[in-house]
């Protein structure tokens, strides 16, 4: 029926599935792209000196045409342009089409400034991206910065083979009915030939790994939200902001129930298809 468990959850789950879907994928480039040396610029102290010299550069000629524009409006008060300039339609006509003798054009002078204060701003963002990048390659020569630049060549391994893998599954409309943790205990056990009780283990790692990707998924979702929600929230739309974060934590957690049968033992997935349903 419309209103069963299995027809709410399967919409719920649409949507949520989407959003995990999405998030991943991004977590996916990310990751890797932040973590691993590969992908870093090389950047010495010499590009950050030259580059902060353009900024000062910038910097002093916006202040030397400020302060032309200061003396031509001093000169100018001096004068009594200011205060005996006419007033009215002709008068503002009579303004453009004459100009005192040894003023300098101010309007060009100022479109010459806010030209430079633009520049000013690239620089400065430009600038402070270098620092960021030298200090991740400071970072990377660390030995935690080489334990996550590993860990980002093995899961851009993983993801990739992930991909290959639901790619054939959607194509050959298969199910997996071995859990990953499972199948991986059993390929090393006939590898290394070693006496090892695969139920057993294969249980509580898939426990361990359930957890871990339960609270590593909802903290990266809520480290991602709380960033997106930052930019656009304002007082009035606070209200409304935690309520659609109420709303996505809850087909978030649907969605993830839904997902994580396939890390679980066939008997502890079969639990969690009784109470879900058949999706």
């Amino acid at each position: 029926g419309i209103l069963s468990i299995e027809q709410l959850i399967s919409r719920v789950g649409v949507i949520g599935v989407t959003l995990m879907a999405l998030l991943s994928g991004f977590g996916a480039v990310n990751c890797p792209y932040t973590y691993m040396s590969y992908f870093l610029r090389n950047v010495t102290d010499a590009d950050i000196l030259a580059l902060e010299r353009r900024l000062l550069q910038t910097m002093d000629m916006i202040v030397s045409k400020k302060k032309r524009i200061a003396v031509a409006h001093r000169t100018m008060f001096q004068r009594g342009d200011v205060h005996n300039r006419p007033t009215g339609f002709w008068g503002m006509i009579k303004s453009v089409t004459t100009s005192v003798p040894g003023s300098e054009n101010l309007s060009l002078i100022q479109q010459e400034v806010d030209a430079l204060e633009e520049l000013s701003r690239q620089l400065f963002l430009e600038t402070a991206d270098l620092h960021a990048t030298k200090e991740r390659i400071e970072y990377s020569k660390t030995f935690q910065g080489k334990y996550f630049n590993f860990l980002g060549y093995f899961f851009s391994i993983y993801c990739v083979w992930k991909i290959f893998m639901a790619t054939i599954n959607i194509v050959f409309d298969r199910v997996g009915k071995t859990d990953p943790v499972t199948r991986g205990i059993e390929i090393t056990v006939n590898y290394l030939g070693i006496q090892f009780d695969v139920k057993f283990w294969s249980q509580h790692i898939s426990f361990i790994l359930v957890g871990i990707i339960i609270v590593t998924s909802i903290r990266g979702l809520l480290i991602t939200l709380t960033k997106f929600f930052y930019a656009i929230s304002s007082s009035k739309s606070s209200n409304v902001i935690v309520l659609l974060l109420a709303q996505i934590m809850g087909m978030y957690f649907v969605s993830s129930v839904l997902l994580i049968r396939m890390s679980m033992p066939p008997e502890y997935r079969t639990i969690i298809t009784e109470v879900l349903g058949e999706l």
